[in-house]
């Protein structure tokens, strides 16, 4: 059928799930999630596939074998369009609305060492530099793990400090379920933030690249 918008169910869905997170609840409500939620989720992953590649839903519920939270399911869907292991795009839907990101998650030692290696040489870290203040300038949020002090081996002044202190980094743009949210239009407010996102991803792609390492040393 296509992507025709998220409809007001999906953020009601969430909306009760955030009051009563049980197994209750999931299962008097799964058909709204499975035809209110995945499905627009897939359709609109699906239309965004030929110009940012493959991606994938993350599954609902939670991992609650070491949280001290044991609320089973997740409070938002996300879906993730990987370009490397741990560098992509992601989408969002939650009760508060829909959000778009792009940068890298993992954060592997060498990803790391590599990632404050380019801040630091002049050319690359003032290319990031750029993209993330024009980022930060249309309205996304800067994030990421961060150092709450400067990393070893770099100065308290360097000019790129606070960049150099990132182990991760991302950017993020959040809607509320507004009325355009519902309609087609939603597909090309995420197919456009995502076109925002790429140099982001593209820099970290060349500049980072997946982690070497071997997967028990990560």
């Amino acid at each position: 059928m296509g992507f025709s918008g998220f409809p007001d169910e999906a953020f009601m869905f969430y909306e009760g799930l955030e009051a009563d997170n049980s197994k209750t609840y999931w299962t008097r409500n799964r058909s709204t999630y499975d035809t209110q939620v995945r499905a627009p989720m897939v359709e609109l992953l699906a239309a965004l596939e030929p110009e940012f590649g493959p991606s994938h839903l993350f599954r609902p519920y939670r991992d609650v074998r070491f949280a001290k939270d044991k609320s089973p399911y997740k409070n938002h869907q996300g879906g993730w369009a990987e370009l490397q292991p741990g560098i992509g795009y992601y989408l969002q839907l939650s009760a508060q609305g829909v959000l778009v990101a792009a940068g890298f998650h993992a954060h592997a030692s060498d990803q790391v060492d590599r990632y404050r290696a380019k801040v630091d040489a002049a050319q690359s870290g003032e290319q990031l530099v750029k993209i993330v203040d024009e980022l930060a300038g249309t309205g996304f949020v800067i994030g990421g793990d961060r150092l709450k002090t400067r990393p070893r081996g770099y100065d308290a002044d360097h000019p790129r400090i606070e960049l150099l202190r990132h182990k991760s980094l991302t950017a993020e743009l959040q809607w509320p379920p507004e009325p355009w949210v519902h309609t087609p239009a939603a597909f090309d407010q995420v197919r456009d933030s995502w076109r925002a996102l790429r140099p982001l991803v593209e820099w970290i792609s060349a500049e980072v690249g997946p982690s070497t390492m071997p997967v028990e040393r990560r």
